[in-house]
């Protein structure tokens, strides 16, 4: 893919993304304990996660992830709402960016972990070709 610095062309690769793409886009930084235990520095979002939000008014805030939206690109987290005009409680969108992920959600079958999958890959190459190397002599 080209990279451009043309601000219309960027946004217009984030709203023209396909399904793939915006699920790439809603990743966030992992926390110092899930990071060293994953081997990754971030994974997508998903419901049921704990995050705490790291920039804006509602800075050190955490609670669990209830919805999100991948076509606004938001996340929605429990507890964090604001009040309408209406009088009614609305949840608060974030963008992923802005938040970090200190629990997942206890599925991580599902999940795309790169450490874990590259041990393995590292593991089984090398015990290969010194069991191949001993049949031929």
């Amino acid at each position: 893919m080209t990279q451009t610095k043309n601000p219309g062309t960027q946004r217009l690769r984030v709203y023209e993304a396909d399904q793939q793409a915006r699920y790439s886009m809603m990743s966030a930084h992992l926390s110092k304990e899930l990071r060293t235990a994953h081997k990754t520095r971030n994974l997508a979002v998903r419901v049921g996660d704990t995050v705490k939000v790291m920039r804006g008014d509602w800075k050190g805030k955490s609670g669990e992830v209830t919805q999100v939206n991948y076509v606004r690109n938001r996340i929605f987290v429990k507890g964090i709402t604001h009040k309408r005009a209406t009088g009614k409680e609305a949840f608060i969108g974030f963008r992923p960016s802005n938040v970090m992920i200190t629990a997942l959600e206890g599925k991580e079958k599902r999940r795309t972990v790169k450490g874990k999958a590259a041990t393995k890959k590292a593991t089984t190459k090398t015990a290969a070709p010194a069991k191949a190397a001993g049949k031929k002599e």
